[in-house]
């Protein structure tokens, strides 16, 4: 990365309700392998003093995305939409929660980045094919770089996670917009 370069560690989706066997997703055993990397990640970027966000579903039961299949989840103000205990969260980090799946909408990321200065955004978190893209594909249409973390992010199975990142491997947006693994990303700073 070059020494230009000022990112940002967005965390997506790593909930109590996506981590509640009880509850409707079934992310849950894909996604306890990504608080390792993640944690790491963190760690990477508090040395630095990099800004880590989480940024969180924070949905209403009478919410137009419930109208179809997908079942009520992760209700703001609930203990479900709170980011889970095993990852890294401090009250100096950004805690942003989201009423869609992209953490750039409604919820005044773009402006708080461009104030530090961040250029690239890493995106880790759940789920891979949806807020994960959704957020990635955001960072990049308010001008910031952006890298999908593949370690540090799941789907509801490794097939889709893998084709997923697959498809944009090597993409016409290169090198604003790669996916990497953590460590590939760390080695880079």
């Amino acid at each position: 990365m070059p020494a230009s370069e000022y990112p940002a560690l967005l965390i997506i989706d790593m909930v109590k309700d996506n981590f509640d066997p009880k509850k409707p997703l079934p992310i849950t055993p894909l996604a306890q392998e990504l608080i390792e990397p993640i944690n790491k990640t963190i760690t990477a970027f508090r040395e630095k003093n990099w800004p880590v966000v989480f940024s969180t579903d924070a949905f209403h039961p009478e919410d137009f995305i419930f109208k179809g299949k997908m079942k009520p989840h992760s209700l703001a103000g609930t203990q479900g939409a709170e980011v889970i205990d095993g990852l890294d969260k401090r009250e100096t980090d950004l805690w942003l929660p989201k009423p869609r799946f992209s953490a750039f909408f409604g919820t005044g990321l773009e402006e708080h980045l461009h104030r530090l200065g961040v250029t690239l955004c890493a995106v880790a978190g759940i789920a891979t094919h949806f807020c994960v893209l959704t957020t990635a594909m955001d960072a990049l249409c308010h001008d910031f770089k952006a890298v999908i973390l593949e370690d540090c992010a799941a789907a509801f199975s490794r097939s889709i996670h893998r084709q997923t990142l697959d498809i944009y491997r090597k993409n016409p947006l290169y090198p604003l917009f790669r996916i990497l693994s953590s460590g590939e990303f760390l080695d880079t700073l």
